[in-house]
């Protein structure tokens, strides 16, 4: 029995992915675990394996493919001894069934001409897709090549099951130079169109309109909902960085290039103990109550091309500054060459974004749901300061928390901010 390849959920926010590339092609072999595919998602582009054995006996969405729904038939793996013919039974089987059109059209047919109906339909049977009307039954790749190529579909014979349109009939109208005709007739209803422009403001300048990918799509929806129905409030704290800045440069000068810690590293450090310390604010509202989490997983927002996503460092209060180092590094450029893997970016209990690279001297992040936190990292800079009655300069960075009101109150979000200040100022109190 012909196996199906569905459109595989990669992600608990996929609802649906790009067919961004086939590793196989029909005809192919494959075996259990082997690569037949890429699917880009709204966070990444991920590698598809194949679950079961055999020949690759149709292929239904061509690379490129945006939009491809979740659990849709992608593509058909035949058994030992099957054919084509089986992997186009599939196609036809998974494809709107065009009986009930059939069904609708024959009654309409007979009141109007009762005689003529039959003759015409014994003598020209090949039409039977184009019968039903608006609706013509073609396989999803045919679909695509006809609309490359600009055939028109209804004057086409399908051989595929129930006169179903499939790529060999395609591939034959091409041949022979037929199925042509619906492209000229479209030309002059595209040719009065204008240039385009805004229908919402006439004195709109021009302008190119982007597409949005998957990523932008998703990014959009998460953080409407969030800032809709998440009761955001924020606290702002000073962190001077002078000691913290003298213990990374001699860290990193002892390091001989094994390692080059950043600002980044030590606040990730310090956010994982402060959690530890107020485990209250390691939390994420749930419809039944407060999930307190055990472990500080921290999600660190990584900018990338076409958005951003959060890679997560597992339990960062309990590992050193080196391996956070390392591991931000490795997870970074993962993200940006789209590779990272579902667990290298889910299930982080509290996120920090830090925009200080770029100057920023403060801001208010939007939080990820579910967690409940977000830290807002700005710039370190040098500002005038008091200290014991006299006027002195020292590097100050502000940090901005963004709290979900439902999980964490107030008073909590002040106590983690006031040890997480704590440990920024004191580094070596990290080492304890």
């Amino acid at each position: 029995m012909p196996i199906k390849v569905l459109m595989p959920a990669l992600s608990p926010t996929m609802t649906e992915g790009t067919l961004a590339k086939w590793h196989v092609k029909e005809g192919d072999s494959v075996e259990s675990g082997d690569v037949i595919a890429e699917i880009e998602t709204d966070k990444a582009t991920m590698e598809v394996e194949a679950v079961d054995e055999g020949t690759v006996g149709k292929i239904l969405v061509d690379e490129g493919t945006e939009g491809v729904a979740v659990n849709e038939l992608i593509a058909v793996l035949l058994e030992e001894g099957e054919d084509a013919s089986a992997a186009d039974s599939v196609g036809a089987g998974d494809a709107p069934k065009p009986a009930a059109p059939a069904k609708v059209e024959e009654p309409k047919a007979a009141a109007e001409a009762p005689k003529a109906a039959t003759p015409q339909a014994s003598a020209k049977p090949a039409p039977a897709p184009a019968a039903s009307g608006d609706r013509i039954f073609a396989s999803p790749l045919a679909r695509r090549i006809a609309s490359n190529e600009g055939l028109d579909l209804g004057q086409l014979t399908g051989s595929g099951p129930h006169g179903r349109i499939i790529k060999v009939d395609v591939e034959r109208a091409l041949s022979e130079g037929t199925g042509k005709a619906a492209a000229p007739a479209a030309a002059p209803a595209q040719a009065p169109t204008p240039a385009p422009m805004s229908t919402e403001n006439p004195f709109e300048p021009e302008f190119e309109l982007q597409t949005l990918n998957n990523m932008r799509k998703t990014i959009a929806r998460r953080l409407t909902e969030s800032k809709q129905n998440v009761p955001h409030f924020y606290l702002s704290v000073d962190v001077e960085l002078d000691k913290l800045l003298a213990m990374r440069k001699e860290l990193n000068a002892r390091a001989d290039g094994a390692f080059k810690l950043s600002v980044n590293d030590i606040i990730i450090k310090a956010v994982g103990i402060a959690l530890r310390k107020v485990p209250a604010a390691n939390a994420s509202w749930a419809a039944d109550g407060v999930k307190l989490y055990k472990q500080a997983d921290v999600s660190v927002a990584v900018a990338i091309d076409g958005g951003l996503i959060t890679p997560v460092v597992r339990d960062a209060g309990n590992k050193g500054l080196e391996s956070i180092s390392n591991e931000m590094k490795a997870l970074a450029g993962k993200a940006r060459d789209g590779k990272l893997q579902p667990e290298e970016y889910q299930g982080g209990t509290f996120s920090v974004s830090n925009l200080g690279m770029f100057g920023i001297d403060q801001f208010q992040a939007v939080i990820n749901p579910p967690q409940a936190c977000i830290l807002a990292v700005g710039a370190g800079k040098e500002k005038a300061v008091v200290k014991d009655g006299a006027l002195s300069i020292a590097t100050v960075m502000t940090a901005t928390l963004s709290v979900d009101h439902r999980a964490v109150d107030g008073a909590i979000g002040a106590e983690f901010l006031k040890v997480f200040k704590g440990l920024m100022e004191e580094p070596l109190s990290m080492m304890l």
